[in-house]
């Protein structure tokens, strides 16, 4: 293939959301080959999460080329002959985005022997829906896993049902770096870093918001920082419908609190203590060796996503992190999660580099052979697909949206305008809506 000729790898990335454009693109650069020239090709998803320049701006990635498309527009971007097709293609998408694909995929490379490595994934730490999830995955050449305890499991699972378990590679988060936390600063800074879905009502977040507040009144000579994930009107992976924007409104705010957006990798360099429910911030803190506390203030429940962190020694309330609170982490359980604070990291990609060298040397590709078919799954894969306008056999429906043109200006806005509409609904309706059913 070209890439073994001139080391110069063509990467695509497909994404749905900004965290999972920053996994993808992030993971192309990790995982290619040794001595590789990379030309990254972006392509966003079209749908409610699509994100926004600003968004795309604040993940740091760069692409050479970057353009928004539905489903039908990729695939059909996917059809380009041998000699100047992709060599490696990343689906960073929810699971069944990557189902969906790799059917299409299937159709649109049918009795080819030449054809781009197909890599998946997951943006952070997986504490619900493993099944669910990792057999959408399923069929791709890589299923990365990032961390030793997520590869046992990804494996379990698919040898559990039968299904080749052969591509799960162990790998770590690619977006792990930054400099080790050396000592506090001045002043001492304590960042809580919130998250779009969780807690799901309004008294919970309320709640959580009031303690962060009251922490700073606390400790007059600490900074409090509310690391914000996106704007008012903007989606991430996950729906915002109350954002802490929002409800922080009317509140008397200490002068040692406030509100900031960016990179979280900036914010973590002047971070004495991270404060989160279950965000992967919190690996990113840990991989730094930065003091990291997963908050109980709610419960330790599955429904939070906290459960994934027992045993990690960072359990911990507001109430005890006013008392002067330090967590001290569990080097053995951060070890398997794929933190790699040891220093190890940068080795963490190579078995997947040394797979995809392999695979890019090798000649003939095999076909793609999903899990789900029409026979193993006949009344659950026909609606995962057709939510991306795909048949049962991966083929375009009747009336998809067309992929021989860009879309026109009208276009443009009608889709624009109900992207707002939905955003809308979300964050302004639904709530409404819900609270005239508590009544």
């Amino acid at each position: 293939m070209p890439a073994s000729a001139t080391q110069t790898l063509r990467v695509a990335v497909l994404a749905d959301s900004d965290t999972r454009w920053k996994w993808g693109s992030l993971t192309a650069n990790r995982i290619a080959p040794p001595n590789s020239d990379i030309s990254l090709d972006g392509y966003l998803l079209r749908g409610r999460a699509t994100p926004t320049a600003r968004q795309l701006k604040e993940v740091g990635v760069t692409a050479d080329s970057l353009r928004e498309v539905t489903a039908v527009e990729f695939l059909r971007a996917m059809e380009r002959g041998p000699e100047d097709q992709y060599d490696i293609l990343v689906l960073s998408l929810v699971g069944g985005g990557v189902q969906a694909m790799l059917h299409g995929l299937a159709r649109v490379w049918h009795g080819r022997t030449e054809r781009p490595v197909v890599v998946t994934g997951y943006v952070g730490v997986v504490y619900e829906k493993l099944a669910d999830g990792l057999l959408l995955r399923h069929g791709a050449d890589l299923v990365l896993a990032n961390s030793r305890q997520d590869a046992d499991r990804f494996r379990e699972v698919y040898d559990g049902v039968g299904a080749d378990s052969s591509a799960v590679t162990e790998v770590a988060l690619p977006f792990l770096g930054g400099d080790t936390y050396t000592g506090e600063h001045d002043p001492y800074t304590v960042v809580f870093a919130v998250q779009p879905s969780v807690p799901d009502n309004r008294r919970d977040r309320d709640y959580l918001l009031n303690r962060a507040i009251q922490h700073a009144r606390f400790h007059p000579d600490r900074e409090v920082l509310l690391k914000l994930r996106s704007k008012p009107g903007e989606h991430t992976t996950h729906i915002e419908e109350l954002p802490y924007q929002k409800l922080v409104q009317g509140k008397d705010l200490p002068a040692n609190f406030s509100l900031v957006y960016g990179h979280m990798g900036e914010v973590l360099d002047r971070t004495d203590l991270l404060v989160t429910i279950s965000s992967t911030a919190a690996l990113e803190s840990l991989h730094r060796r930065i003091p990291t506390v997963v908050l109980t203030d709610l419960g330790i429940r599955e429904g939070l996503g906290n459960h994934h962190f027992v045993g990690s020694g960072c359990l911990a309330s507001w109430e005890q992190l006013d008392a002067g609170h330090k967590p001290v982490p569990d080097a053995e359980w951060v070890a398997r999660q794929g933190v790699l604070a040891d220093g190890s990291y940068e080795t963490a990609f190579d078995a997947a580099r040394e797979r995809i060298a392999k695979l890019l040397a090798g000649g003939d590709m095999p076909a793609l052979k999903p899990y789900y078919t029409p026979e193993t799954a006949p009344g659950y894969l026909p609606g995962i697909l057709a939510r991306h306008h795909l048949g049962p056999d991966g083929t375009p429906l009747p009336g998809a949206p067309a992929a021989d043109k860009e879309p026109g200006p009208v276009r443009q806005i009608v889709r624009r305008a109900a992207r707002g509409a939905y955003r809308h609904g979300v964050q302004r309706v639904a709530p409404v809506i819900r609270r005239m059913g508590e009544l």
